[in-house]
């Protein structure tokens, strides 16, 4: 029997096989952050033991940076705190860190892709829960706990039971506004946030290969959100052309000799998932969400669930969403006002997501009503868009660029979004209190966010696409 993508990769990676447990895991790259390092470094300390191969470690701080007046010192202590820790920790032991200041400096899951530190067939570690993003480049790339960055850190290995197998496949050609991340929403709101937990997930069919390597990467980014471990698809052309003469990718010899590997990195015909979901690409239309977590979608003509479609068992759960959101049952999202816009984040910060919602927004103006923060995942993209011109762009249509971060994803720095206010966020959570407490959060593309933002209200992107 032939063998997955993510079997070949993982099976490769195996040290040793516990009997009747978990895997012994080697790891090929370690990305940490601000957040979830310091107890890690801390744990190591108090063992009296050295990072076991620093050289495979990789640093940068996101979560709690400011997105303004980045060459100050951060004004939130607990923030400050974690920063400089972060830069302590890895110069103790000799870790490459792209700090604040740094031309590399950006969201841990954008800079990586961006250096060519991602490639096919690794096996790439983080603390933090996105880092299936780096599966588009067909690696086996998951989040993990505080306790298991002190293991990568002192071992270079972690203990991980093998995940089934899940292939979605969607074939077919996307309708007019259809991106990427309306293709990862759709997905979860027909599987829910529970729908693939336990599996990694592998995904095939022209819907996907179509992507861009960024908006695979979006796809893969919001696997976690259905419940996997994490996603994958198969590297291709796309992928070989990406990574090609960046910063930290193979060069000459050494590059021939990856890309010869990297093209045996495909599912065998013969291989067997343990489930298989289909879906058509034109079923899908731009997306937005309604409630409390990301499986809470629909397409943007479409209504909000009455009680009467939903099981007995979700509707505790619906009517609390639907309470905090003040929204009713069964009623319409489109031409609801909104407050905030938020482009960015490892979802949507990067430089195709800010060049889709410029072109949109271009000769255009920003609503009176919207208060708009446009985020780069990177310094690179931050670079890159001015180079383009596209801060220009945002400028003169009113809107603020700012500095990289994860700014409003989440609230862990002073970009929050108010209690009680609506915004239309390009990022991948929509928790209560996600982009602050009491904040009301609804996911959508990058191009509904730019109709929204010149708007005023929930707007559906294709009535604008024939101008663009």
């Amino acid at each position: 029997m032939g063998k997955t993508l993510f079997d070949k990769v993982w099976d490769s990676h195996v040290v040793t096989q516990i009997e009747g447990g978990p895997s012994v895991l080697y790891i090929d790259r370690h990305l940490i952050h601000e957040v979830t390092s310091p107890q890690a470094f801390a744990g190591l300390d108090q063992r009296g033991i050295q990072v076991f191969r620093p050289q495979n470690t990789v640093a940068t701080p996101d979560h709690n940076v400011p997105t303004l007046d980045q060459h100050l010192s951060i004004k939130d202590q607990l923030s400050r705190i974690q920063v400089n820790k972060l830069t302590e920790n890895t110069k103790k032991h000799g870790i490459q860190l792209f700090g604040l200041t740094h031309k590399y400096q950006g969201i841990v899951h954008v800079i990586g892709p961006e250096l060519g530190l991602t490639q096919p067939g690794m096996t790439i570690v983080c603390g933090d829960s996105h880092t299936s993003t780096h599966g588009a480049f067909g690696s086996v790339a998951f989040g993990i706990g505080t306790s298991e960055v002190e293991m990568v850190l002192a071992t270079q290995c972690i203990l991980q039971p093998k995940p089934k197998k899940m292939r979605i496949t969607i074939n077919g050609k996307l309708g007019k506004g259809v991106t990427s991340k309306d293709i990862i929403l759709y997905i979860i709101s027909k599987i829910s946030t529970s729908g693939a937990t336990g599996y990694f997930v592998e995904y095939a069919g022209s819907a996907f290969t179509g992507l861009s390597m960024e908006g695979r990467m979006t796809v893969c980014n919001m696997t976690i959100e259905m419940g996997a471990r994490g996603g994958l698809i198969a590297p291709d052309e796309v992928t070989f052309e990406y990574i090609k003469g960046r910063e930290y990718a193979p060069k000459g010899k050494d590059w021939d000799k990856k890309l010869e590997y990297w093209k045996s990195l495909k599912t065998d015909k013969d291989a067997v998932f343990d489930k298989e979901l289909v879906y058509d690409a034109a079923d899908i239309e731009p997306m937005i969400t309604y409630g409390t977590n990301p499986g809470m979608g629909k397409g943007i003509t479409g209504s909000i669930p009455s009680l009467s479609e939903l099981q007995e068992t979700e509707r505790p759960t619906f009517q609390k969403s639907m309470k905090y959101m003040n929204f009713e049952p069964g009623s319409k999202l489109i031409g609801k006002p909104v407050d905030y816009v938020f482009l960015g984040s490892c979802t949507n910060g990067r430089i195709e997501d800010l060049r889709a919602f410029a072109n949109f927004v271009k000769g255009k103006k920003k609503a009176d009503s919207i208060t708009a923060w446009i985020v780069p995942g990177s310094k690179q993209v931050e670079k890159q868009a001015k180079e383009e011109g596209i801060d220009k762009i945002l400028e003169e249509a009113g809107f603020e660029f700012r500095q990289p971060g994860c700014s409003a994803c989440l609230a862990m720095n002073e970009d929050k979004i108010p209690e009680g206010k609506y915004a239309v966020s390009t990022t991948n959570r929509n928790f209560e209190g996600r982009q602050g407490p009491g904040a009301r959060t609804m996911l959508a593309s990058p191009l509904t966010a730019a109709a929204v933002a010149i708007t005023g209200k929930i707007t559906d992107p294709r009535e604008f696409l024939a101008e663009v």
